[in-house]
């Protein structure tokens, strides 16, 4: 010191540098002599922030924080005597979640920053197949977290995992591998072709059972678990989307009501377009009972609407000549393959199921409330049309058309039987389904009962399937479609400024026929309109 001392007096010219080399040394030393401050406390209970003044107010620096962080902070007790400034800070901020930094005269108090346990690296590698040769596009995924990658050109891979790491890797037509991540940051994956074929039994004709590969025409097949739990009173409403190439189309005739299957292929534009069906071999005439015009189509259930879903054990689905070959030119449409449930060999199995489902209109119409019955603002313009003159709050009877819908609700229950030895196999079923539609007064009704029998004689050379079935159904003012006949044209156009509470009661005595008759006061008009009840 002494030296550069001598050395700046000796260099007259530099007294300004002197003069700045001095006023920083003497900085230096204040800021160390603040630093260096004792600092001590004795509280029993005392807020973090309290401690912090107090340490602010010994040591003569600022400290900074964030007020709605701290305040919250459970009260500590401190026994700091004559401590250092970093001792007596790290003593207060202990298992806050905070630490502290010291720049010049200020001390800042900032969160923690949380340290990872386990944190990730880099893995690399490469994977191959049995000739060593390079995969390309296999996918590799860490197991519990959404971190993947695949192969380039060459093999090679990239992927960000923590030791302790479980990684994936899957390829086409080739077997999975998995390894554990270990301190090494480079593997090497061999995975090997998975040359294993599977074996899928299908039903075709007569309830003949062949492997599908060794089939030369297309067949779908649902079994009995792909089946949604929640069964629909008619079966086929339930495969809808379940097999490419087959459209089903739910009638809106409420449940049970008959439904159209329309299969990819050449169809017929004035003949019917429905597939055929075909339960155990046997093709079924699926009567629908319904038909008609656009004016009064008249709704209905159909044949294949009775089969109880439990007693199906699988479906196929046959399209295009070779239903027509196996089954005539009634499967020119296709075919549908039923085949329902025999007894197992084991002891006696029971299985109950029950299910239900409720029912609400999805789309709606939107309707006016403003103007009453009439047309063009007069009120004797139409007794059946809303637009006449203008309502007002005293005569809006606030009908809305909505409000003749019920919430529909389908009540399903099912147990089934079975038992059997090697030699003979027993099943039997019993259903019911209850239902009340949308619509008032539509309901349906049904209770099945199925038995089946199949017994082996002669060393297995025979066999003897018998089933039977009993049903007993019954529906009521299924919804017809159309204009007449059809509940819905009458409730969506019944005139605003009328009251629909009228025509619930929806018959009335007539005194000169001495019979109750249709109550529509609005009169049937040029739409052919009924009660909607």
């Amino acid at each position: 010191m002494l030296q550069i001392y001598k050395f700046i007096v000796d260099k007259k010219t530099k007294g300004r540098s002197f003069m700045l080399f001095f006023c920083l040394m003497l900085a230096t030393t204040v800021s160390l002599a603040q630093n260096g401050a004792k600092v001590t406390i004795k509280k029993n209970s005392i807020s973090v922030i309290e401690a912090l003044k107090e340490v602010e107010r010994q040591s003569g620096m600022s400290v900074g924080y964030n007020d709605s962080q701290l305040k919250n902070k459970p009260a500590i007790t401190l026994n700091i005597e004559a401590a250092s400034l970093e001792n007596a800070l790290a003593q207060i901020l202990k298992g806050t979640g905070f630490t502290y930094q010291l720049k010049e005269k200020y001390i800042m108090i900032i969160p923690e920053q949380k340290k990872e346990s386990n944190p990730t690296k880099k893995i690399t590698g490469k994977v191959v197949d049995e000739n060593n040769d390079p995969l390309i596009g296999v996918n590799i995924k860490v197991e519990g977290t959404a971190a993947g990658s695949i192969t380039d050109i060459d093999g090679n891979f990239l992927i960000k995992a923590s030791t302790g790491n479980t990684l994936t890797f899957t390829y086409i037509g080739y077997t999975s591998g998995s390894i554990k991540v270990t301190n090494q940051n480079n593997y090497r994956i061999q995975l090997t072709a998975d040359t294993q074929q599977l074996s899928e039994v299908v039903v075709t004709a007569l309830g003949i059972k062949r492997e599908q590969k060794a089939l030369s025409y297309n067949v779908q097949q649902i079994g009995a678990d792909k089946m949604p739990e929640i069964k629909d009173a008619n079966f086929i409403n339930s495969l809808s989307g379940k097999a490419a190439g087959v459209v089903i189309n739910a009638s809106s005739s409420g449940v049970g009501g008959a439904s159209k299957v329309v299969m990819r292929g050449t169809k017929s534009i004035e003949q019917s377009s429905n597939a055929l069906y075909v339960i155990d071999g046997i093709p079924m005439y699926n009567f629908g009972g319904g038909g008609g015009t656009e004016f009064d189509s008249k709704g209905a259930t159909e044949a294949i609407a009775d089969i109880n879903p439990d007693d199906i054990e699988s479906i196929s689905f046959l399209t295009g000549a070779a239903a027509a070959a196996m089954y005539g030119s009634n499967a020119a449409n296709g075919a549908i393959v039923v085949t329902t449930k025999r007894g197992q060999i084991g002891k006696l199995s029971a299985t109950f199921s029950s299910s239900m489902e409720f029912m609400n209109p999805f789309v709606l119409p939107k309707f006016q409330n403003r103007y009453g019955t009439g047309t063009r603002g007069d009120a004797e313009g139409s007794p059946i049309l809303s637009w006449g003159p203008k309502l007002n709050p005293a005569n809006q009877t606030g009908y809305e058309p909505t409000d003749f819908f019920d919430t529909g609700a389908a009540y399903s229950n099912s147990i089934t039987l079975s038992t059997g030895t090697d030699k003979n196999q027993t099943f039997f079923s019993a259903a019911a389904v209850n239902s009340e539609g949308m619509i008032p007064n539509n309901r349906y009704n049904r209770y099945n009962f199925t038995f089946r029998n199949t017994t082996h004689f002669l060393n297995d050379k025979m066999k003897l399937d018998v089933g039977a079935s009993y049903i007993i159904q019954n529906d009521r003012n299924m919804t017809n479609q159309g204009v007449y006949s059809n509940p819905l044209v009458s409730a969506y156009l019944f005139p605003r400024g009328d009251n629909f509470s009228l025509v619930k009661a929806f018959e009335r005595y007539d005194e000169a026929r001495k019979i109750n008759v249709a109550y529509w006061p609005q009169g049937e008009g040029d739409l052919r309109m009924q009660n909607p009840y």
